[in-house]
């Protein structure tokens, strides 16, 4: 197992694109505090009703700039995320939260190139995720443009707990805009969703690898994060170690997960 994890999420300059890094540059020179409060104001309206599948066909349309691993169109990492926890035998909610872990990034139909919430620019998309209003650890991707973040220079945002309290929680802090906020927030105002804790914990939080991989931010933690902390790595087993080349019939998939999708989510149409 060790040497395949070894083939992920493989940053090293000589292996990963230039893309790549030219997306977490410009993510860390644009994802400051007051910028992710702008967004949660200007995304989290909730004014464009859409059926799930029709979110999860936009996905279609989409290949995840910051992933080193896949480049394939998003709705198939998703099918394989999914199929990859059924195969486990996981339970049904989880298997459904495989397939939609990555939904938010349909946000792309609302956003905009100077957000970096498009198809071109993806900064405010993708990628691993990080505390805003904190000093940005060295577990980050490509730690060395932690320096060009604006809010590093702020003595307001630049300590070990920047405007948060200590031991606050996971909960309460605010973190890098992106997909795994997104479809959080969403999935939190809709009437029929009745997915378990865990499987919301898991849509927020898989991206935030400074916490649940390089063990970053305690001193802004409560006990009961280590419980999110388990049911991450639980998770991310699935989200990461299924990227491949296989190609999934999306008909196929919606067939099978379409009743699972109606348990846990209903009948209603969706306000993105």
């Amino acid at each position: 197992m060790d040497t395949v994890k070894k083939e992920f999420r493989n940053y090293d300059q000589s292996d990963a694109t230039a893309a790549v890094r030219h997306h977490y540059k410009k993510m860390r020179q644009n994802q400051t505090y007051d910028y992710v409060m702008e967004m949660k104001k200007k995304y989290l309206t909730y004014d464009m009703p859409m059926d799930l599948w029709d979110a999860f066909i936009k996905l279609n349309d989409l290949i995840d700039v910051s992933d080193p691993d896949l480049n394939l169109p998003n709705i198939q990492h998703l099918a394989q995320s999914a199929e990859a926890i059924r195969q486990d035998g996981r339970p049904d909610w989880m298997q459904l939260v495989g397939l939609i872990h990555d939904l938010g990034k349909m946000m792309y139909l609302k956003g905009n190139d100077a957000d970096g919430t498009s198809q071109a620019e993806q900064w405010g998309l993708v990628g691993d995720i990080f505390v805003v209003g904190a000093a940005l650890p060295d577990t980050l991707v490509y730690p060395e443009f932690n320096a060009l973040n604006p809010d590093m220079a702020n003595e307001k945002y630049n300590t070990d707990t920047g405007v948060y309290e200590a031991g606050c929680g996971l909960d309460n802090l605010h973190l890098a805009w992106g997909h795994d906020e997104y479809l959080y927030q969403v999935l939190s105002h809709h009437k029929g969703n009745r997915l378990p804790k865990a499987g919301m914990v898991m849509i927020r939080y898989h991206s935030f690898y400074p916490w649940h991989t390089g063990g970053s931010y305690r001193s802004l933690l409560k006990p009961e994060d280590e419980e999110y902390r388990e049911w991450i790595l639980d998770f991310n087993q699935y989200d990461l170690y299924s990227k491949s080349d296989k190609i999934y019939d999306v008909e196929e998939i919606m067939e099978y997960y379409g009743p699972i999708a109606k348990k846990y989510l209903g009948d209603e149409v969706i306000n993105w």
